[in-house]
């Protein structure tokens, strides 16, 4: 059974000022910044972005479930696809292999719970498992970001997380596993120091949660 999840103020696309406004911030702040019309052209986008063979994870997102990207990467046989050959792991005998696997991708792929006018990325994960190649552990970083997802500022920023994404994930966490989800820990990415290490691919739709 699904769970009834009710609707929040969070979930309209912001217009194209604001897009224009905050790729511009992103952009000051060191993040390599393409404003998309739609899941599509970042399909496209993140297929010319990525080499083949590299070695790749997957943020568990339904911005790349939706769009098709997660299939891409992880059932492609174009790369080295990281969440695949984790789940299939000992998760007993080969802990410290998985985590340095997911550590330390060439590429990590996935996408962001907000993104604030002012320039700053805010991703909430309930392992964790995902965030420290966001944090820099990846040579390279890439986010698909849908235009519900700008927000003014983090404190907003931070009541999307619990008061619109959490109750999403909850429900679908409920669905699939039987258990609720949980915001146990919170990324936040004010800047980017490593020119062209973190690209922000923000699109004029909305998506995801």
């Amino acid at each position: 059974m699904t769970t009834s999840v009710p609707e929040t103020p969070f979930a309209g696309a912001a217009s194209g000022q604001r897009l224009e406004r905050t790729a511009a911030a992103l952009a000051a702040r060191g993040f390599t910044v393409e404003i998309l019309d739609d899941a599509a052209a970042a399909r496209t986008r993140v297929r010319e972005l990525i080499p083949d063979g590299a070695s790749v994870l997957t943020g568990a997102s339904e911005t790349l479930r939706r769009s098709g990207i997660d299939e891409d990467i992880n059932a492609s046989g174009r790369y080295k696809a990281v969440r695949p050959l984790t789940l299939a792991m000992d998760r007993t005998t080969q802990t410290d292999e998985i985590r340095r696997l997911r550590a330390g991708p060439d590429v990590v792929v996935g996408s962001v719970h907000a993104v604030t006018e002012t320039g700053s990325l805010v991703i909430a994960s309930g392992s964790g498992s995902q965030l420290p190649s966001y944090s820099g552990g990846a040579a390279r970083a890439i986010w698909i970001v849908g235009a519900q997802k700008v927000v003014l500022d983090i404190s907003t920023a931070l009541r999307r997380v619990e008061e619109h994404c959490l109750p999403l994930e909850t429900a679908r966490t409920q669905e699939a596993y039987g258990w609720p989800s949980a915001v146990n820990r919170v990324l936040i990415l004010n800047a980017e120091y490593q020119p062209g290490r973190g690209t922000v691919l923000l699109l004029r739709e909305a998506i995801g949660f």
